[in-house]
């Protein structure tokens, strides 16, 4: 009986092993994510300032007065819970430069329209504002996020 176990040892092993030994080269995670631009912001969410973040499930765009700098277009800060947070790039993951002035200077931007949506209104792609996936087409790459860390009092957005 321990003879006809062994001969499945090696088929049990490729199995386990197969999804890291048959990567398909060119098709990373990686190639289908927006490089992000360097953000270190902290907020206070619980402030008047900020006082779209005061509720579970409100959010707000943050922009270069809160710190946000070229060559983001911005970020979008949801609160998912009392003590969870996510933060969005507001450049589309998806041809980001297709909306843009004939100066380049300035591009459309990611927003929130139809709550718990995010749209791209150069290409029409939707995304969820819980985790940045996709919803509708035509992109198929999801949101550019940030790490957002929150200590009960301050909330640290960065990458």
């Amino acid at each position: 009986m321990v003879k006809k176990f062994n001969k499945f040892i090696p088929i049990i092993v490729l199995l386990f092993l197969a999804p890291v030994l048959f990567v398909v080269p060119g098709c990373s995670d990686k190639e289908n994510t927006l490089p992000l631009a360097p953000i270190n912001i902290t907020i206070d969410p619980n402030s008047t300032i900020y006082q779209e973040l005061n509720v579970v499930g409100g959010w707000l765009y943050l922009a270069e007065e809160d710190g946000v700098l070229s060559p983001s277009r911005g970020i979008i800060v949801h609160r998912l819970t009392t003590d969870q947070f996510a933060s969005f790039e507001r450049t589309p993951p998806y041809k980001p430069d297709s909306c843009c002035n004939p100066a380049g200077t300035i591009c459309s931007r990611l927003v929130v329209e139809e709550y718990p949506f995010i749209i791209d209104p150069c290409t029409g792609s939707k995304y969820l504002i819980i985790d940045g996936s996709v919803v509708d087409s035509p992109s198929n790459m999801p949101l550019g996020t940030y790490i957002s860390e929150y200590d009960g009092h301050l909330l640290y957005i960065h990458n």
